[in-house]
């Protein structure tokens, strides 16, 4: 029976009865979603009449009383599918082979699995699109964009590149920024002679850098696609936004502990920053000046910022991590697009994490707050479709809740010989 009900409503939901996030804040009304696009949002939708949308049947969920709607959730730094378990090898495919520092040409979802036992665990946490990153290298390689649902690749991944990604980690902080800068002079010199370089007519490259690489960079150095660069110190973010002037590329932070010394300059630049609100207090030395507020003082120069989380095994905590920026001053609004709005922006899928009309339908329909502890995920829908929220969390919950023979009998401490 529920086969025939949901060929009747492929296509179509209705959520109806909460608040919808408009970007600045919650307000009342309904949202239709049809063939996996936001059709309507608001009240007094002409065509809604109940369970039907302009004559086509729908999955209709009636929310309760304080129910808020809101785009799907999305980790801008994740390992989900490529990185299992840390000490397991065979689980671990998110970097490559440690004598090859530069790997611009490595795309991390070619080794995307999306049969992941996680990824049931993040829907359920209200999380419906990652940004999965490589890991390791000068340069690691190339981000992709994947939804949440789908059992092929071709299926998941929405976007295979969406930016390359480098870390100025190692013994000189200088020298990793001289390898970048002359990495992407050799790109771009790369894109407008190649006739030369395949025939061994051109001068050498930077060490460690194939054609390969240098075609992945291509889209980099001309603006198509960020480069993401992982940096925490003041003086290195200083460093790496002269860089990306002086190269004309288009640049995201990662990590951004002491970014907020360069908020005005970040914002001017139109640099968006993916932090953890957690980070604050000197973890390292290029840590020292990280302090609560970073992702509040970052929001209020015009900086779009993206929270992001650690741990695959720890997904419900990447809302209440954006809860930590509120707890820091950011605006609740800010924190929640820094988890829908801020990821699409950042990596240039401009039909994704919003509600507004024409724009792919993730959704996620909550109890309330979606940043409090206490607050239930009722509904998630990946491009318009209702995803089960059963999960191997709740599989394991459920077979061992009740252990075989519980309760336990009292033990017998009557002494011995009576």
């Amino acid at each position: 029976m529920w086969a025939l009900l949901s060929a009747a409503w492929a296509g179509c939901l209705v959520l109806s009865g909460g608040e919808v996030f408009d970007g600045k804040g919650f307000v009342k009304g309904d949202l239709v979603a049809v063939d996996g696009r936001i059709a309507a949002v608001g009240t007094g939708i002409a065509g809604l009449a109940g369970d039907t949308y302009q004559g086509r049947a729908c999955d209709h969920e009636k929310l309760p009383a304080g129910a808020l709607v809101t785009p799907g959730f999305v980790d801008a730094w994740a390992s989900i599918g490529v990185h299992e378990i840390g000490l397991e090898p065979a689980t671990v495919d998110d970097g490559g082979t440690p004598t090859d520092p530069i790997r611009a040409s490595l795309r991390v979802t070619d080794a995307y699995n999306p049969s992941s036992a996680y990824v049931p665990v993040w829907r359920a946490a209200g999380i419906t699109s990652a940004v999965i990153v490589p890991g390791g290298g000068r340069v690691s390689g190339q981000s992709g964009w994947v939804r949440l649902a789908g059992q092929t690749q071709s299926d998941a991944v929405i976007e295979p590149s969406v930016a390359v990604h480098a870390d100025l980690g190692g013994e000189s902080k200088a020298e990793a920024l001289q390898t970048l800068r002359e990495l992407l002079q050799d790109a771009r010199a790369y894109a407008a002679n190649k006739t030369a370089v395949d025939q061994n007519r051109f001068r050498s490259f930077v060490e460690g850098a194939s054609r390969h690489d240098l075609e992945a960079l291509g889209p980099v150095v001309k603006g198509e696609i960020p480069l993401v660069v992982m940096v925490d110190r003041a003086s290195d973010i200083e460093a790496v936004l002269r860089l990306a002037a002086d190269e004309k590329v288009k640049l995201v932070i990662s990590g951004g502990a002491e970014a907020w010394r360069h908020a005005e300059a970040l914002a001017t630049a139109g640099v968006p920053v993916v932090l953890s609100p957690t980070t604050y207090g000197p973890g390292s030395f290029d840590q020292i000046e990280a302090r609560p507020d970073n992702a509040a003082l970052l929001e209020k120069a015009g900086v779009t910022v993206l929270v992001h989380n650690d741990a695959n095994y720890n997904a419900p905590a990447l809302r209440f991590i954006a809860g930590n920026a509120v707890r820091g001053g950011m605006s609740k609004a800010g924190a929640i697009r820094a988890l829908t709005e801020g990821p699409a922006k950042a990596f240039g899928l401009d039909d994704h994490g919003t509600l507004a009309v024409g724009q792919v339908a993730d959704v996620v329909a909550w109890s309330g707050d979606p940043l409090e502890i206490g607050t239930r995920v009722l509904l998630v829908a990946i491009d318009g479709e209702r995803q089960s929220l059963d999960n191997r969390h709740q599989a394991l919950f459920r077979r061992y809740r009740t252990l075989p023979g519980s309760p336990t009998p009292a033990l017998d401490v009557a002494p011995l010989g009576k």
